[in-house]
């Protein structure tokens, strides 16, 4: 099990505290302040995860700057952090976001359209497809939670390297079912996330305006 500390709009002193304290992984939703954030920490040893929706204009400096995608939906977005990403660096890693709900206001494909959408990134040269990113809507009790997560977990358990009885996988390269927030994390771990996005939970609230 993976903790990804959520840091958007957290300060530089609060992110500090948190790596001292043993994180090593934070998700930003916001290119322009996770870059600042990157010059201000560059003394530190950290993973950065972006977790945001994906404006086109903002994949190159995606592709160069991070070393995790969550929210990837559709093709024309991996192609171009693929073709985006520089020479010698690691292959970005990738989650393929999953809309559970069908909400507009969210990102994300159907579970119909994984496999296909995960063929896809498997074949791009900068892209390693590491699994399945979701945001279902807010559930107050356990058992719909828990049964909104199953969903997702029963469609990545069969298409990743993670399913004992297959002896081969599709993608063997997918190890990661990313869901779980604060709200709901309980109810992710119990259907099998192996990376859970923790924000208010370990930071408190947030502290930074807004940036345009």
């Amino acid at each position: 099990m993976k903790l990804l500390a959520v840091s958007k709009k957290q300060s530089i002193e609060k992110i500090r505290l948190a790596h001292a304290a043993g994180i090593t992984d934070l998700g930003e939703n916001y290119v322009q302040e996770a870059t600042e954030k990157m010059d201000l920490l560059e003394d530190l040893e950290l993973t950065w995860h972006f977790i945001g929706p994906i404006q086109t204009n903002k994949t190159r400096v995606i592709a160069e700057r991070f070393d995790w995608v969550h929210g990837v939906d559709r093709e024309k977005v991996a192609r171009r952090l693929s073709e985006q990403r520089p020479l010698g660096q690691s292959r970005l890693n990738v989650c393929v976001q999953i809309n559970l709900s069908g909400e507009t206001s969210k990102s994300g494909v159907g579970l119909i359209q994984a496999q296909s959408l995960c063929a896809t990134i498997a074949q791009l040269p900068n892209l390693r497809l590491r699994g399945l990113m979701a945001i279902p809507a807010a559930l107050t009790d356990m058992a719909s939670q828990r049964e909104c997560f199953r969903e997702l977990a029963e469609e990545f358990f069969r298409l990743s390297s993670l399913q004992d009885s297959k002896p081969e996988s599709q993608f063997p390269t997918m190890d990661t079912l990313s869901m779980g927030m604060s709200n709901d994390f309980e109810s992710a771990i119990a259907e099998g996330s192996t990376l859970v996005r923790l924000g208010t939970a370990i930071f408190g609230a947030r502290e930074l305006q807004e940036l345009s």
